[in-house]
C-alpha cells in the first residue's frame, strides 16, 4: 500500500517512470482487495434490494396529442419520482423534432436528482463504490437515464407515427451495459407490451450486485449476459477480459467493457484537435457539443468526459440537454460567464442563445470510421451563425502545449489501410491514458511527499495531519521531476499546471487524496494501537481513565467500520479482542454498562 512513511515516498519517486501508477493511494495491497467475505453482504438482501442496487425504475414515455410527453408506466410501480423528475424524464426521453429520427434510437441524459431525496440503499451500495475506479462510482445528486426510442409511421394514429421511449433510470454510468441490456428489453416491450417488463425487472431482482471485480452472469429475457465491473486496483489502460469458459453454454453475450465509448468514432469528425479537446475538459471548460442527433451528442460528451481517465471528471456534464430543461436559463443567461459544464445539444435554437460560450464543438453527422476526416481549422465563434455551420471547433482558446502531429499521423496511417476501429479506438484511449498520467503523476508525487513520517505516530496522540498544499512549492518540483520525464510534447506545462489548480477537476481530485491519505493516516494510528500492550498499559490508569480508554477505542472500532479504513487484515477483530480482555479486567457492574449497546 502507498503511503508507508517517507522511506516509501522516497522509494516512489526514484522508481522509474513506467511502473507509477497514477494513483498511488490506490495501489493494490499485498493480500489484494478487501476479502470476499467482507464483501457478502447478499444474505441481507431485501427484495427488490437487487433490482435497486442496478436500476431506480424503468419509465415508458410515450406522446400524448393534448398532453406532449408523458409518462405512462413507471415499473416497479413501488419506485418513486418527483413530479420535477418526471418532467425532466418526459423531454429528455424524446429527440428533438428537427433530428428526424425515424426508427430505432439509442442514447442517455443525466438529470439532477429532487434535493432532499435520500436512498434506504445508501450505506449499501458506498459498499461497492469502494472499490470502484473514480470514474465509475454513483453519481451523489443525478441520474442517468438510458433510453430506447421508437418513431416508425403508423397511418392508424392521428400524428402519423408511432413514438415511445422505454427509459432504464439508474445512478449507475454503465453506458455500455445499459444500451445492450434495452436492446435486449426494449424490441420485447414493443411487442408484448408490460408483461414483459415485469418479466426483466424480476429477472434483474434475481442479479448478484454490481460488485467490482467480480465475474458476473446475468440472465435477462432468456439470454445469459457475462461481464466484469472494474475495480480500482485494475491497472489504468488494461482491461481484464471476460473469457469464456466451457459452462458457458448458455451466455449469450460477452461484453468487453461496461462503461467505454468508441472515442475514436466520437472524435472522428474533430481529430485534428483532440489534444485541444483533452485541455478543454482538464481544465473544467464550458464546453457544448452541438450534434445532428441525441445519440451523437450523447456519445460525444461521455467521450470528452472520458478522455482524462482516470481522472474523474468533477464538473456537470449533460450528454442530452434541452430547453425544456430545469437547469436552462441557468445554463444559457448571458449575466455572468457560462458555468464549467459540458452540454449536448441538438436543437438549432441553442446555435443561438450559446454563442456567447467560449468554445463549441459542432459534429456533423459521424462519418463511417473508414472515411477520413479533412483537417480542419480552429474556427472563431462569430462564424458559428447556426447549427448549420460547417463542422468543428469553434474557439478562441490557445492551447499550452504544442500540438502532437504523432498521433494525428498514426490515426490517419490508421484509416488509410483500413485499420479496424476497435484498434484504432485502442490506439487514441492509450494516447489520452498516457497523456492525464504524465500529468498527474508530478502532483501524485508532491502530494505523498505532504504525508507525515510514520515514526511521528504514536498510539498515544491523535494522527499526525497532511502538511497544506502549496502551489509554489509544488512548482518548484517540476523543473527536476515533471511532466517531461513522461512525455515528449513541448509547450507551457507550468502554466496548464496554474490553471488546472484553480479548475473544479483539481478540487475534486485533491479532496478525494486528501480523504485517502487522512484514511490511511487513521489506519497507521489503529494499527500502531493494536501492536500496544494495553493490559499493561491500564495498569498505571485509574477505574476512570480506563473506562474512558474503552470508550474511545469503541468509537474508534465503530468509526474504522464505517469509514472502511485501509488497515491490514485482522487488525479490526484485534482491537476488538483488546477491548474485550480490558472491559473483562474491570469490576462487574461497569462489565454490564460497557457491554451495553450505545443507544442511538
Amino acid at each position: 500500500m502507498a503511503f508507508q512513511g517517507s522511506e516509501d515516498v522516497e522509494e516512489q519517486i526514484e522508481e522509474p517512470e513506467d511502473t507509477l501508477r497514477v494513483s498511488p493511494a490506490e495501489e493494490m495491497p499485498v493480500d489484494g482487495p478487501p476479502a470476499a467475505e467482507e464483501q457478502d453482504p447478499e444474505p441481507l438482501l431485501l427484495p427488490w434490494d437487487r433490482f435497486s442496487s442496478w436500476l431506480h425504475c424503468i419509465c415508458v414515455v410515450g406522446f400524448d396529442l393534448e398532453l406532449g410527453q408523458a409518462v405512462e408506466v413507471i415499473y416497479p410501480h413501488h419506485s418513486k419520482l418527483t413530479e420535477k423528475e418526471k418532467t425532466s424524464i418526459c423531454y429528455l426521453s424524446f429527440p428533438d423534432s428537427n433530428s428526424g429520427c425515424l426508427g430505432d434510437t439509442q442514447f442517455c441524459f443525466r438529470f439532477r436528482q429532487a434535493a432532499g431525496r435520500k436512498s434506504s440503499l445508501g450505506c449499501f451500495l458506498d459498499h461497492f463504490d469502494r472499490d470502484a475506479p473514480v470514474c465509475l462510482k454513483r453519481d451523489q445528486g443525478y441520474y442517468y437515464g438510458y433510453v430506447y426510442f421508437r418513431q416508425v409511421r403508423d397511418k392508424s394514429l392521428k400524428r402519423g407515427y408511432f413514438q415511445k421511449s422505454l427509459v432504464l433510470i439508474s445512478k449507475l454510468p454503465y453506458v455500455t451495459f445499459f444500451h445492450s441490456l434495452l436492446k435486449l428489453i426494449a424490441p420485447e416491450y414493443f411487442e408484448k407490451q408490460e408483461p414483459c417488463l415485469e418479466a426483466a425487472c424480476n429477472d434483474i431482482d434475481r442479479w448478484p450486485t454490481p460488485c467490482p471485480g467480480k465475474i458476473l452472469t446475468l440472465p435477462i429475457m432468456g439470454v445469459v449476459m457475462k461481464l466484469r465491473i472494474p475495480t480500482c486496483y485494475d491497472k489504468p489502460g488494461t482491461s481484464q477480459l471476460v473469457q469464456s469458459a466451457p459452462s458457458d453454454s448458455l451466455v449469450s453475450i460477452i461484453l468487453p467493457t461496461v462503461h467505454e465509448v468508441d472515442l475514436f468514432r466520437c472524435f472522428h469528425p474533430v481529430f485534428f484537435h483532440i489534444q485541444m479537446l483533452w485541455e478543454l475538459v482538464l481544465l473544467g471548460e464550458a464546453l457544448v457539443v452541438m450534434a445532428p442527433s441525441p445519440a451523437e451528442s450523447s456519445d460525444t460528451v461521455l467521450a470528452l468526459v472520458s478522455c482524462i481517465s482516470p481522472l474523474r471528471y468533477c464538473s456537470d456534464f449533460r450528454p442530452y440537454f434541452t430547453i425544456h430543461d430545469s437547469e436552462f436559463k441557468e445554463y444559457t443567461t448571458r449575466t455572468q460567464a457560462p458555468p464549467s459544464v459540458i452540454l449536448g445539444v441538438t436543437n438549432p435554437f441553442f446555435a443561438k442563445t450559446l454563442q456567447h460560450w467560449p468554445h463549441i464543438i459542432r459534429i456533423g453527422d459521424m462519418k463511417q470510421a473508414g472515411e477520413m476526416a479533412k483537417q480542419m481549422k480552429v474556427k472563431k465563434l462569430k462564424n458559428l451563425k447556426t447549427l448549420d455551420s460547417k463542422p468543428g471547433v469553434y474557439t478562441a482558446y490557445k492551447p499550452f502545449l504544442n500540438k502532437d502531429e504523432d498521433i494525428i499521423k498514426q490515426l490517419q496511417k490508421g484509416v488509410q489501410q483500413k485499420r479496424p476501429s476497435a484498434a484504432q479506438n485502442a490506439i487514441l484511449r492509450r494516447y489520452f491514458l498516457e497523456l492525464t498520467q504524465s500529468f498527474i503523476i508530478p502532483l501524485e508525487r508532491y502530494v505523498a511527499s505532504l504525508m507525515p513520517l510514520q515514526k511521528s505516530i504514536s498510539p498515544w496522540k491523535s494522527p499526525p495531519q497532511l502538511r497544506p498544499f502549496n502551489q509554489e512549492e509544488f512548482m518548484k518540483t517540476l523543473e527536476k521531476a515533471g511532466p517531461q520525464l513522461t512525455s515528449r510534447l513541448k509547450g507551457d506545462w507550468i502554466g496548464l499546471y496554474r490553471q488546472f489548480l484553480r479548475s473544479p477537476n483539481f478540487d475534486g481530485w485533491f479532496r478525494n487524496r486528501r480523504k485517502e491519505m487522512t484514511q490511511k493516516l487513521e489506519a497507521l494510528h489503529l494499527e500502531a494501537l493494536c501492536e500496544e500492550d494495553l493490559q499493561l498499559r491500564i495498569q498505571r490508569h485509574t477505574e476512570v481513565e480506563t473506562v474512558d480508554l474503552v470508550l474511545k477505542l469503541k468509537e474508534k472500532l465503530t468509526q474504522a467500520e464505517k469509514d472502511q479504513l485501509p488497515v491490514k487484515p485482522g487488525t479490526l477483530p484485534k482491537l476488538q479482542a483488546h477491548i474485550e480482555s480490558i472491559i473483562l479486567s474491570l469490576p462487574e457492574d461497569l462489565q454490564g454498562i460497557l457491554h451495553k449497546p450505545p443507544s442511538p
